[in-house]
């Protein structure tokens, strides 16, 4: 394990995502995170009431069809846009929770940085508000961007990823909006993620897809499965 680790640790460097700061605005809000112990915690559970709470009439409305049942709470340490270990919490579908254990694993062991890891509840369930944030996310009972067809969010199956560094780009807009700098995937800037990035590499080992290959539009935060 110690030499897998360190093999991803050299892999991130290589890939450019050394702990910088990047260009996203702070978020506005006071993210509800804790300092990572010495032990880094990556937990998988049922929704716990006390997190339900938070999510019913927000991103769990009372028309959901998926049954909370479905979803699994996770707690997950990262390293933040400073360099420092901090804990966030994440609600993801059952059937991908295993997968983002490990995947936010190697990441951490990697030092590879986010800047934050907050429910879509702390944003009232605002998508936008959560990517102008830079917030990484994952379930949110929402429709696709324009469309009546609920998105993957919707089922926890999709995670968003430093959202502002690497917005959902189409033709006529950029999303979030003032990420329009970062829609040219040319240039180079910190927090990038491309196919060399590891964060790519990771999601795509575990069997994601990735929306920044799509054809009509680019989301290139967007990670699903």
């Amino acid at each position: 394990m110690r030499k897998f680790l360190s093999i991803a640790a050299a892999l991130c460097l290589l890939a450019g995502c050394q702990c910088r700061q990047g260009s996203a605005p702070a978020p506005e809000t006071d993210a509800i995170v804790e300092t990572a112990p010495v032990d880094p915690v990556f937990t998988s559970e049922p929704v716990p009431a006390v997190v339900e709470a938070r999510m019913r009439g927000v991103s769990y409305p009372d028309d959901a069809e998926i049954p909370l049942s479905d979803l699994r709470y996770l707690r997950l340490s990262y390293i933040n846009f400073e360099g420092h270990g901090q804990v966030g919490e994440l609600v993801c579908n059952k059937a991908i929770a295993e997968d983002l254990l490990a995947i936010f694993r190697d990441l951490y062991e990697a030092r590879y940085p986010i800047r934050s890891i907050r429910l879509i509840d702390d944003f009232g369930g605002d998508d936008e508000a959560s990517m102008t944030a830079d917030n990484t996310s994952c379930f949110n009972y929402r429709k696709k961007t324009g469309m009546r067809e609920l998105s993957k969010h919707a089922l926890g199956l999709a995670v968003d990823i430093n959202p502002f560094e690497n917005p959902y780009v189409r033709p006529s807009r950029v999303r979030p909006a003032g990420a329009a700098a970062f829609a040219d995937r040319s240039k180079d800037f910190p927090h990038k993620i491309d196919k060399n990035d590891l964060c790519y590499r990771l999601f795509r080992a575990h069997g994601f897809s990735w929306g920044g290959t799509w054809r009509s539009v680019q989301d290139y935060q967007h990670f699903e499965k």
